[in-house]
């Protein structure tokens, strides 16, 4: 057995997953999760704020004591998709190289193949559509997953710059609640960008069958999740593998877009610190689900820290 730490800076969380590997597969995985926002502004100027990077190296100081505490054999760290987009991401790589850790941006086909493992295989395996939709970008994987022997193959992968913090940043203009104009600016750049993206499926894959089923990633569909049924306080074991259908997604959205911030702020389920993003969130899986044809999707809490744990425990990641 392998015990790993394992820390995921995204733009919107910050998390780390403390994992039992055993022949390649996670046996056992307690995960934190701490809203740090480092893509605030990225969007706009291509640069991570300073104060952004302060939160996460405070936030994975905190992180390496609780790794060192619990005497994991490896540790590994990723950034995505505001770490890929920022000009000056050296800087917190810098930072996070004085705490110990080696930081590794990684590119979004590889965030979405690490995605992959651990959300097909949690979702009963088959012809699965994976999405992981983050705060900057959304990865799509079309592949299959054989629960029985852990196999997963990827057919196609696309990383889609389509997250809830971008959308929210570009589109909605941080107004709540947002213009009309906001509101339509954010689904056209959502459908464009996904319908794209399937295109350039349609282009590798030729008229292969869309997968069974969409298992989906992210904050803000468990957030969703944890909205519709009211939630309070968070219980991982109802929003796992819990079903959202597009009329589901629909009609959070609308509740949100016609809100103040703090009316927002106090719906049952939802964090108060993703009150801001959450309905460019909303607009980018409702859209997603229209592109894909898809009337459902289930939820996985299974994501990129599974896949991650098991390269790590293999060595892929050591530092």
């Amino acid at each position: 057995m392998t015990r790993v730490a394992c820390i995921d800076i995204g733009t919107v969380t910050c998390r780390l997953a403390l994992a039992e590997v055993v022949d390649g597969r996670v046996v056992s995985m307690e995960k934190t999760s701490t809203i740090c926002e480092l893509g605030v502004g990225v969007d706009q100027t291509g640069l991570l704020d300073q104060a952004a990077i302060g939160r996460v190296v405070d936030c994975v100081r905190g992180y390496v004591a609780r790794a060192r505490d619990t005497h994991v054999d490896e540790l590994c760290c990723t950034m995505t998709s505001a770490a890929r987009d920022a000009g000056n991401a050296a800087d917190l790589v810098d930072q996070l190289s004085e705490l110990g850790v080696e930081a590794r941006v990684i590119p979004g086909d590889m965030e979405g193949r690490l995605t992959f493992l651990g959300a097909a295989h949690a979702a009963g395996g088959g012809h699965v559509l994976v999405a992981d939709n983050g705060g900057g970008s959304t990865e799509l994987v079309d592949g299959t997953c054989d629960v029985s022997t852990n196999d997963a193959r990827v057919a196609w992968v696309r990383s889609v710059d389509v997250g809830c913090r971008r959308v929210t940043d570009r589109c909605l203009d941080n107004r709540y609640p947002p213009t009309p104009e906001g509101l339509e600016a954010a689904h056209a750049l959502c459908r464009e960008r996904f319908e794209a993206a399937l295109a350039q499926r349609r282009e590798k894959l030729g008229d292969t069958p869309l997968p069974d089923k969409l298992v989906t990633c992210g904050g803000t569909v468990t957030s969703m999740v944890a909205i519709k049924l009211g939630l309070v306080p968070y219980d991982s074991s109802r929003v796992h593998l819990a079903r959202l259908s597009r009329d589901d997604v629909r009609a959070i959205e609308r509740r949100i877009a016609g809100l103040r911030l703090d009316q927002i702020e106090q719906i049952p389920g939802l964090q108060p610190k993703r009150a801001r993003i959450i309905l460019g969130g909303a607009i980018a899986i409702g859209e997603l689900m229209d592109a894909t044809g898809f009337d459902g999707l289930v939820v996985s809490e299974s994501d990129l820290l599974y896949g991650l744990s098991i390269a790590c425990a293999q060595g892929s990641f050591r530092h």
